[in-house]
């Protein structure tokens, strides 16, 4: 029983790097979000890592029949997902016309905007289909479905702790990196990540083949 816990534990971790690891629209904004101070960064980072812990759990817990689910609003989501990318996006890019370095790390103590972050990159992954899509498909193919609560708790914690030590090296990074870049750097590495993530955004809403 240890042994089989050890090697869940071991898989959840796997998997959760597995998610977190690769940049994609959620990683690029949670860069950004380190640069406007630890503190929001940190929410955020904190807020992705948890949803990846119930995506998991709940993957493991109802296995296949959720594959069903997602499968066929699929499209939807990915719509939903893109809009509400499309909007951060635009909505970034329109606020560096103004001529001012954006994310001030001033504000990094003040509790509101870490409020916000943990908010808004909840319901970033929460709509991102990957992410769902990801953890069903692989503890569908694992088996795991019918293993029990206790290894669905184990595979969603190490998933949650893998993915918490990523995302929140990513925030740390972005923070380090925004307060030894110049107002000028900072503007432009902030208009490449929004026009990044609007490419993700197109990506998701039409993706090939």
């Amino acid at each position: 029983m240890v042994d089989s816990l050890v090697s869940t534990a071991a898989a959840g971790a796997a998997a959760g790097l597995g998610v977190a690891m690769p940049l994609g629209a959620v990683g690029v904004l949670l860069l950004q979000e380190g640069g406007r101070g630890l503190r929001q960064g940190a929410a955020a980072a904190t807020a992705v890592a948890l949803v990846d812990f119930v995506y998991a759990a709940v993957a493991v817990l109802v296995g296949p029949r959720l594959v069903g689910l997602i499968g066929g609003g699929e499209a939807w989501v990915r719509a939903a997902a893109a809009a509400v990318l499309a909007a951060i996006a635009v909505r970034g890019l329109l606020s560096l016309r103004g001529g001012g370095a954006p994310g001030a790390p001033a504000a990094a103590a003040e509790p509101g905007p870490a409020r916000r972050s943990f908010a808004r990159f909840a319901l970033l992954t929460l709509v991102n289909p990957t992410t769902a899509l990801y953890f069903t498909a692989l503890t569908a193919a694992r088996g795991a479905a019918a293993a029990g609560a206790t290894v669905a708790v184990v595979f969603a914690v190490a998933v949650f702790a893998a993915s918490l030590v990523w995302q929140q090296l990513l925030a740390a990074a972005g923070a380090f990196a925004g307060t030894r870049l110049t107002v000028r750097t900072r503007r432009v590495t902030y208009a490449l990540g929004y026009g990044l993530v609007l490419c993700f955004a197109v990506r998701l809403a039409w993706p090939a083949g």
